[in-house]
């Protein structure tokens, strides 16, 4: 997206943004200064804005459908009667995406169809496609362009991670939270992908500019507490950090207080409560240098205390010095999350 086209915020708010990220007012003001930006001919190189994450959740996720569409519109766009022929093969065993989309599915595994025989062909089916387009790569380059071929390339090899997302929910498995594991790092692997996709894409241009959750772009391993379940996997930010190497940087956030994001006031002596000790409404920290403190006294700091409210907020570890490159540390935020109410 690039803040050229004739539509409004409103007509995307929903469609364009996951997450119920649309409601927020600060989304809002960017692609609005995006596209005033973009409109300036003074501007040569414009500003792109892309979505990374991938089309799955904890609570539920997408039906391959729409992202099948674009590389069959794609193909069909070059050859009629070969995109023809993989569409009705494909639609065949799409079946209904509510089945596809059944939240039941997150937590039981007799509820996907994700290793269905139709969803198994379906596999295939893919795999066929993306080497229908590697293979005909030259043929496809000449008929339409480098870009959009890459593009179309990006949306097949999603497809391709959201069925494996779909057989791992299927899976059963004797170890406690182990398909969960395996799903939030389908997701992350996504995130990644789509990342080094968008870095490909704007090689020449510009730097990229990420937006995500602590968790998904710091350097380690990274864990959530689900219930009685520790689910710990490789999050995006480990990926890209082995991808490009130098070329990555990592900024964290935290925050010492935000009432609207469910966030109460850090516990004396937490990492949260010492760093907005230091002056200023907002700070910016090189947090390899642990702010002066030896690794030793950040090991035997107290982790403040989780939300009760937001299960979205993760708290700063000691990790958070090893992990990140950098710390930006606000007192207070007071925009909503934009997401359902807590």
């Amino acid at each position: 997206m690039a803040g050229r086209g004739p539509t409004s915020y409103e007509d995307i708010k929903y469609t364009g943004f996951s997450h119920g990220f649309g409601r927020l007012e600060a989304n809002r003001e960017l692609v609005e200064w995006i596209r005033s930006y973009n409109a300036d001919p003074s501007h040569h190189v414009k500003v792109n804005f892309y979505g990374f994450d991938s089309p799955t959740e904890m609570t539920f996720s997408d039906s391959p459908r729409q992202v099948l569409d674009f590389v069959l519109d794609y193909l069909s766009s070059i050859d009629s009667a070969s995109g023809q022929e993989y569409r009705e093969r494909i639609d065949a065993l799409l079946g209904q995406d509510s089945d596809w989309e059944n939240p039941a599915a997150m937590m039981d595994p007799t509820k996907s169809i994700g290793l269905s025989p139709a969803a198994t062909s379906l596999r295939i089916e893919v795999e066929d496609l993306i080497m229908e387009l590697r293979l005909r790569r030259p043929e496809f380059v000449a008929k339409s362009d480098e870009g959009r071929h890459l593009e179309a390339m990006q949306y097949a090899m999603m497809s391709k991670q959201l069925l494996n997302y779909h057989a791992v929910l299927a899976q059963t498995s004797a170890k406690p939270g182990e398909r969960l594991v395996k799903g939030l790092g389908i997701r992350d692997l996504v995130m990644a992908d789509n990342l080094a996709y968008t870095v490909s894409r704007e090689r020449g241009r510009g730097k990229v500019l990420v937006f995500a959750h602590n968790s998904h772009l710091q350097r380690g391993k990274t864990q959530w507490q689900l219930g009685a379940d520790l689910l710990i996997w490789w999050p995006a930010g480990a990926q890209l950090n082995e991808m490009l190497g130098s070329r990555y940087a990592f900024i964290g956030t935290a925050v010492g207080v935000s009432e609207a994001n469910g966030i109460g006031q850090p516990e004396a002596g937490t990492l949260e409560a010492r760093l907005t000790a230091v002056p200023g409404p907002v700070r910016f920290i090189p947090a390899h240098k642990g702010q002066g403190l030896p690794a030793s006294e950040i090991d035997l700091l107290p982790i403040r205390s989780g939300s009760m409210k937001n299960q979205t907020y993760f708290a700063l570890t000691p990790q958070s010095f090893t992990d990140f490159d950098w710390l930006a540390v606000l007192n207070s935020t007071s925009y909503s999350r934009g997401g359902p109410q807590l």
